[in-house]
């Protein structure tokens, strides 16, 4: 084997080369290109009867993961996708040779292995195993002898072995397909279409996020990486998709935190001839059935607080300027329209122990007091309702109060889980709250958008919701870099 280096100075990957040597050798090919695999771990061991050793067929395969030497018999656990099998071998039943080749085997060789299952004297079911097959040789060792990965640093570089060695890593990233799973069975339930929208935009729309930028050389121009997927879908509303959602990867080029990811993924959903309020009802039944059908409980202990958030039941509603009024001990609210206004805003951070930058707007500056000082204490689900519509442009201005929309940012556990806008569909006025936005930067205006409303798009209620959060708070996980199977990382030499 020519192509072996050389200059190896890993021990147990020395030893474990020169296995791989013999096996080749012997002509065995130690990398196999199938298995018969019938049944995964959980599934095999549901299939024994009690009383009825030996009656039922199987054949398991997965990772070599514990291994016990019994002299003239073996006692081995193998991890699938499921979890941990045990497998039992003896020399008598599976051959002196088959059985001396087993014990050359290393912890994180793949194998596949067949027999009958049947109940140890501990009361484990165990696959009495007749014939095996080594189908993958493990060339590296599996870290600090399977007792676990401790360094954040390698379990997010080398997410392969933390899903290999930690149990707790590998069950919170099992739940997250769980939990999107759930995510599209309520939708489709509700008649909603699953859509893909383009991931390069010629305009970075939807939201107000500094986005990534690439080039495409075929056509010679640049694209964005897309911050939102509203834009495009609310485009489907006009087209007569009366009820569409996407669950896609979003690209913000900003910083990370325990909650933010320049990767994420976000679900956005549309619903024709409904508002903001029949989001509140559509977002309630999504979180209500993850906790029944994937959690089996409505009530989950919230660490950070101390809380029990619950889930079941009507969900409170709270206006922002009533939340904002409280947290600053005076009407500041009522001096909105007022010249008095950016003052008192201002004196009102001041007092909460807020810094904000000279430049802010007044509507910014609240922000900055409702995103520091009130959003960490909502940890029971709280929708904040009638936002100042600064915050939003692409939602429908109040009735009674133009200076407010018709939203809510859902709230739990501390942290915003889900905007809900009832959507604006005036393609005047929409245009008017693009230009505000955009300012002197016109490129920023998405008009072909603008021409799609002037066709008629209905009504509509719209919402996004950060999987990634909604996994955090139902996971329990410390930062988001635990809920993502690849985090963005700086690259390991970059300096």
């Amino acid at each position: 084997m020519s192509d072996i280096p050389l200059d190896i100075t890993h021990d147990q990957y020395a030893v474990r080369l020169k296995k791989l040597q013999d096996l080749r050798a012997a002509g065995f090919d130690p990398f196999r290109a199938s298995c018969e695999q019938t049944h995964f771990s959980a599934d095999a061991m549901k299939l024994h009867v009690e009383g009825q050793d030996n009656a039922v067929a199987v054949k398991v395969a997965g990772r070599l993961v514990v291994i016990r030497d019994m002299g003239k018999s073996q006692f081995v656990k193998i991890l699938d996708q499921q979890g941990q099998i045990q497998l039992y071998l003896k020399k008598d039943v599976v051959g002196e040779d088959a059985y001396m080749a087993f014990k050359k085997l290393d912890l994180g060789d793949i194998i596949g292995a067949e027999g009958t299952l049947f109940k140890t004297k501990t009361g484990e079911i165990t696959v009495r195993v007749e014939r095996y097959t080594l189908v993958t040789k493990a060339l590296r060792p599996l870290p600090g002898n399977w007792h676990g990965l401790a360094d954040p640093e390698q379990i997010y570089r080398q997410r392969y072995l933390d899903l290999i060695v930690n149990p707790e890593s590998r069950a919170r990233l099992m739940l997250r397909s769980r939990i999107v799973a759930s995510v599209r069975r309520t939708l489709a339930e509700r008649q909603f279409l699953e859509v893909e929208t383009p991931v390069l935009e010629s305009v970075a729309g939807g939201a107000a996020a500094r986005p990534f930028v690439t080039h495409h050389n075929a056509l010679g121009v640049d694209f964005f990486l897309r911050i939102a997927l509203e834009l495009r879908l609310k485009r489907l509303l006009v087209g007569g998709y009366d009820r569409v959602f996407e669950i896609g990867r979003i690209f913000r080029n900003e910083g990370v935190s325990r909650k933010h990811n320049p990767e994420f993924t976000m679900l956005e959903v549309y619903q024709a001839y409904s508002d903001f309020r029949g989001m509140m009802v559509l977002i309630r039944a999504i979180i209500q059935a993850i906790c029944r059908d994937v959690l089996g409980k409505d009530e989950l202990a919230h660490a950070a607080s101390g809380q029990v958030i619950n889930f079941a039941g009507e969900w409170r509603e709270a206006r922002y300027f009533d939340l904002i009024d409280e947290a600053v001990g005076s009407k500041l609210s009522a001096l909105r329209d007022t010249p008095g206004y950016r003052d008192a805003a201002l004196a009102a951070a001041a007092k909460l122990g807020l810094a904000v930058h000279a430049g802010w707007e007044t509507f910014e500056i609240v922000n900055e007091i409702f995103s520091k000082k009130i959003e960490p204490t909502l940890i029971q689900p709280t929708f904040v309702t009638h936002l100042p519509k600064q915050l939003c442009p692409l939602a429908k201005l109040n009735l009674q109060d133009s200076g407010l929309i018709d939203v809510f940012e859902l709230c739990i556990g501390g942290m915003e889980i889900a905007p809900a806008y009832s959507e604006q569909n005036d393609p005047f006025v929409q245009r008017e709250m693009f230009a505000a936005q955009a300012g002197e930067d016109q490129q920023k205006m998405d008009t072909d958008f603008l021409l799609a409303l002037e066709h008629g798009m209905p009504p509509a209620g719209g919402m996004g919701v950060g999987i990634d959060r909604v996994c955090i708070l139902l996971t329990g996980a410390e930062s988001i870099r635990d809920v993502i199977l690849f985090p963005s990382l700086r690259p390991s030499d970059a300096k």
